[in-house]
């Protein structure tokens, strides 16, 4: 691989991380393996195990084709769909969709429309909506205009720098042009004669990009692992980039979620030793094809060897504000952050639940010191607070262990900020199976997280050597197909230090496999797929799950298509298909406008390994986009 950059670009980030960054190996994991295998020794049903049977709640029953659409009768109530694998978008009867916004699709009349040829410039990029988009919002005005927030995570490298045989950057334009393809699109968009469509030169409209100003802020700021020779104070840092989902705070600002950061960064010297707290973090010598550090010392860990703890945070922007600096929050910890869910406790404490995207690593939670002021100012609420790190027992408890110099080891706040992997690891926390977004349910105390898979689970250890067997939450070895696990919040306060859980469910292919890789029991031939990823509440308390799985539709993934989105019931734990998407492509990021009549959903990296022309078409580049759906009879969705 090192050699062959024909194959480098057509590797995803996933598959990047696993090659440069492969979890140890442990010699006695025989026995590690063997004790796993005799906790789960036998098989109740499909949707229970062994001796310390995992807690599954009374939506795990199955349901009759009446008694599902009367589930549904009081939630989203459609005709669910099949899977497929077309190279298009697929919705149920009685509804309809369009583009709302393309990769590259200028927000200024300056800017120029989108060359398929080229694919763009630096300088068109800085003007145009951003590759791959994932979390976003809505935001409304006084005066009633729609502002859309969007995650744009990264650039296809095969995609991007298509006009070349290498299909890498080459030149510092393609460097600059794949930093503005990161970050963050802010625009008004509008509904005209029944079309949504982006307002160009909207004062609203604005790219974030990794060149972006932005204000360190909680216990880390101005921490001498955050200080460099730029920015000696340690206050002010450049950019945000591979923001993957997002969150909105109850005072109307927007959390863009920084991942994988750590895939940007290289050293001169390939044979550089690498920092331990590097490793955690998968941080190498070399990065995954980006070329940043060509053009950028910031880039050089060995020009800057603080400049990646400065990346890897929750970063607070204003929509509304178009002047605004964008905020790294560090009080909400360092990792690679998935969404930010935020809730408030009984007392009015904002709680904000933080998924960790690698395999083995945690679920964690941020409670404010302040409370939040709904006729205040709300501006410095997540600059201080208390981290935990979930600990899931076996017999359906659990428990927030708070992470504090005591229990970690660690000398401050600040230093728990910044090497938080490190201390969830000391404080003792559950390894989960890659957790993505949480979700909180607007209708009682009660949140999910979708643990997308985990092939290392029963296997290898997480990056900081931590023991992976299986547990509670995380039941199966080898976990390729991922589950949806919920708590519910001890005296229905999301404040609390103790819930208790269960499993939504727990996905799998019962038309392949018996068993556990069957899935729980609200799993079908006809509604299965595999790795949940994104998961949202609509207003009436229906859970929408996305995935961005594997989309063979053979072997052990055979029956389930492309990447979709699904639609479940709390209650009863009924899950039926909404839709499905184009080839290689991703599901993911969803919000609605203020009526809830239309409902945005993002589509990601179609395309991803060069078998798709959508949406444009034969002859041009598949293209991120955001979709808008409506249901023909003009009424709500959610």
């Amino acid at each position: 691989m090192k050699n062959n950059k024909t194959k480098v670009h057509n590797l995803s980030i996933d598959e990047y991380d696993e090659i440069n960054n492969p979890p140890p190996e442990v010699v006695d994991f025989d026995n590690i393996l063997q004790k796993a295998m005799s906790r789960r020794s036998f098989m109740k049903n499909s949707a229970m195990f062994g001796a310390s049977a995992f807690v599954l709640g009374s939506g795990l029953n199955i349901l009759s084709s009446t008694d599902a659409e009367a589930a549904f009768s009081g939630l989203v109530n459609f005709k669910p769909i099949k899977a497929d694998t077309k190279d298009d978008i697929t919705v149920p009867e009685g509804y309809s969709w369009e583009i709302l916004a393309k990769w590259g699709d200028p927000l200024f009349t300056k800017g120029k429309w989108f060359d398929h040829y080229t694919r763009g410039t630096g300088e068109t990029q800085e003007l145009a909506f951003g590759d791959n988009n994932d979390g976003m919002d809505t935001f409304y005005t006084k005066d009633g205009k729609t502002i859309i927030a969007v995650n744009n995570e990264y650039v296809n490298r095969s995609i991007i720098y298509d006009n070349r045989g290498t299909k890498l950057p080459e030149t510092a334009d393609d460097v600059r042009k794949g930093k503005a393809g990161h970050g963050v699109s802010i625009f008004e968009i509008s509904n005209k004669n029944g079309k949504w469509e982006i307002v160009k030169d909207s004062k609203y409209n604005r790219r974030i990009t990794a060149d972006s100003r932005m204000e360190i802020t909680g216990p880390a700021r101005g921490h001498d692992l955050l200080k460099t020779i730029s920015d000696p104070t340690g206050t002010l840092s450049l950019g945000t980039w591979n923001n993957c989902g997002n969150g909105k705070t109850p005072w109307g600002t927007y959390l863009a979620c920084e991942e994988n950061f750590n895939g940007y960064f290289s050293n001169t010297d390939p044979n550089a030793d690498i920092p331990p707290e590097f490793k955690r973090y998968g941080i190498s010598t070399k990065d995954w094809g980006y070329a940043w550090g060509k053009f950028d010392d910031r880039f050089n860990w060995d020009l800057e060897p603080n400049e990646p703890n400065r990346a890897g945070y929750v970063v607070e922007i204003d929509p509304l504000n178009p002047s605004s600096t964008p905020k790294k929050r560090t009080a909400l910890g360092r990792f690679k952050h998935e969404n930010a869910e935020v809730t408030l406790g009984k007392n009015n404490e904002v709680v904000v639940y933080l998924g960790d995207d690698e395999r083995g690593e945690y679920l964690y939670k941020f409670i404010s010191s302040k409370k939040y002021n709904k006729n205040g100012d709300n501006s410095k609420v997540l600059e201080d607070g208390d981290l935990f790190v979930a600990k899931f027992d076996d017999n359906g408890k659990g428990k927030w262990l708070p992470l504090t110099p005591e229990t970690t080891g660690m000398k401050s706040k600040a230093e728990i900020a910044i090497h938080t992997r490190m201390a969830a690891s000391a404080a003792g926390g559950t390894t989960m199976d890659r957790p993505e977004w949480v979700a909180a349910n607007p209708l009682k105390a009660e949140a999910y997280v979708a643990l997308t898979n985990n092939k290392n689970r029963g296997k290898k250890p997480n990056a900081g050597g931590d023991d992976t067997s299986v547990n509670g939450p995380n039941p199966r070895i080898n976990n390729q197909y991922g589950q949806i696990v919920r708590w519910t919040a001890d005296r229905g306060d999301h404040a609390s230090s103790n819930f208790k859980w269960d499993i939504f469910a727990l996905v799998g292919n019962p038309a392949v496999h018996k068993g556990s890789n069957a899935g729980s029991k609200n799993i079908t031939k006809e509604n299965m797929f595999n790795a949940p990823d994104g998961i949202k509440f609509d207003s009436k308390g229906g859970l929408w799950i996305q995935t961005d799985g594997k989309y063979s539709n053979s072997g052990d993934f055979a029956g389930m298509g492309n990447n979709q989105m699904l639609y479940g019931d709390p209650k009863t734990g009924e899950i039926k298909r909404f839709l499905v998407g184009p080839n290689e492509a991703e599901v993911t990021g969803l919000t609605w406008s203020k009526d809830y009549k239309t409902m945005f959903v993002g589509i990601q990296h179609p395309g991803e390994k060069g078998n798709s022309i959508w949406p444009d078409g034969p002859g041009t580049a598949p293209r991120s986009s955001i979709i808008a759906i409506r249901k023909n009879d003009g009424s709500r969705i959610g």
